[in-house]
């Protein structure tokens, strides 16, 4: 018996770029058979850097675990062999523009006809249906359409112009909304014998962030700023005081017990409304100290608070290593690492694959499972 959840489980993946591969990487750890189909000339993220001889990290650590299978979809050969695919698949999930699935005749209807069991997971930016359905959607369109980019900067004192987009949370978010969505409908499966259509919206996944925002939407109004950096002599640190107990507290460690009776502050309401005012008088202390100081008496008082750290400091906490966080994975390029899924199951093995498919390596092996073999050659682009 495999210690892996998803043992046994067949995934056809149609996904590029982040969002999908996201979500059957997470299949792929929980030990599904993820066969990526990938257009000759690859998924894109073949090519994006950080590079290592000709191969990309960040493709690997989105696809590590995986097989990858080349198939032209503009050839009916193409897709055919999809279609038997799915007709022997417990899973599939692609991220096309709504419509696209549809003209390939590869749509959720016309597969469940030859496998009732197929689950069948689309994300896209706004959801399969509805006016904007066929709009294209990256993840920086989904944080300016979602509101989220406009919520954040209403945080942001004196600022008008929208951050940057660095980071593509709708991308990982909608991946994990996806994934998640998948272990209901296997159980569903379980119960009546027939698979479901999963509809992942990147617009409403972003919009789930802002649960505050939407109920001041509605009620008028706008939440306050309360949270935000408190400077130190060399940098910042977030003390995040989030009951009475930790507002009491932040005011003993910065030796101003008397902070929290005064009158613009004692009260939550009046002290959301002068925050600012808080931070400037808890700064005459904190500036007075180093960031490490200052974390150092923030511990000690049991204040929830931490310094403000880049991505590779992080990588080097004690408390990854223990947890196992990062995992070494490997290409022809070399070996590097990647985060393994951020959640653990007692008795069960949820760490990533450790081997990245080369393109099509998996393609012959593929089709000729499917009884293909003799037309390996015209559809893997070899």
């Amino acid at each position: 018996m495999s210690d892996k959840p998803y043992h046994g489980l067949t995934v056809v993946d149609l996904t590029t770029t982040i969002a999908g591969p996201y979500c059957t990487r997470l299949l792929a750890d929980l030990g599904a058979d993820v066969i990526k189909i990938e257009a000759p000339d690859g998924d894109m993220m073949r090519s994006r850097p950080p590079m290592r001889d000709g191969y990309s990290n960040p493709f690997g650590q989105l696809n590590a675990g995986k097989r990858s299978v080349t198939l032209d979809l503009k050839t009916v050969e193409g897709v055919e062999a999809v279609h038997k695919l799915a007709e022997r698949a417990d899973l599939l999930v692609e991220n096309f523009r709504p419509g696209v699935m549809a003209r390939l005749g590869l749509d959720y209807p016309r597969l469940a006809a030859f496998n009732p069991r197929l689950i069948y997971c689309s994300i896209s930016g706004y959801g399969q249906t509805g006016p904007s359905a066929g709009a294209p959607a990256y993840a920086p369109v989904m944080h300016a359409a979602s509101g989220y980019d406009m919520a954040h900067l209403s945080y942001q004192e004196g600022r008008e112009r929208p951050d940057w987009c660095g980071v593509f949370t709708a991308d990982v978010l909608s991946g994990l909304y996806a994934f998640a969505a998948i272990g209901p409908a296997l159980h569903l499966r379980e119960r009546t014998g027939r698979g479901q259509m999963i509809d992942v919206s990147m617009l409403e996944s972003m919009l789930s962030l802002c649960l505050n925002e939407v109920q001041f939407a509605q009620a008028g109004g706008s939440p306050v700023r309360m949270f935000g950096p408190t400077r130190t002599a060399d940098g910042y640190v977030m003390a995040a005081v989030a009951s009475e107990k930790s507002f009491v507290t932040l005011c003993e460690a910065a030796g101003r017990p008397g902070l929290a009776k005064d009158p613009r502050f004692e009260k939550y309401a009046d002290r959301r409304q002068n925050w600012s005012q808080f931070v400037e008088e808890i700064e005459k202390w904190s500036t007075t100290l180093s960031t490490a100081q200052c974390m150092e008496v923030l511990d000690r008082f049991g204040v929830p608070a931490s310094p403000y750290r880049t991505v590779a400091e992080v990588m080097h906490d004690p408390q990854l290593a223990h947890r196992h966080a990062l995992a070494t994975v490997s290409d022809p390029g070399g070996e590097f690492k990647v985060m393994n899924a951020p959640f653990r199951i007692s008795g069960a093995d949820v760490t990533v694959g450790r081997h990245i498919p080369g393109l099509g390596e998996h393609t012959r092996e593929v089709l000729r499972g499917l009884g293909m073999h003799p037309l390996a050659e015209d559809l893997s682009g070899d």
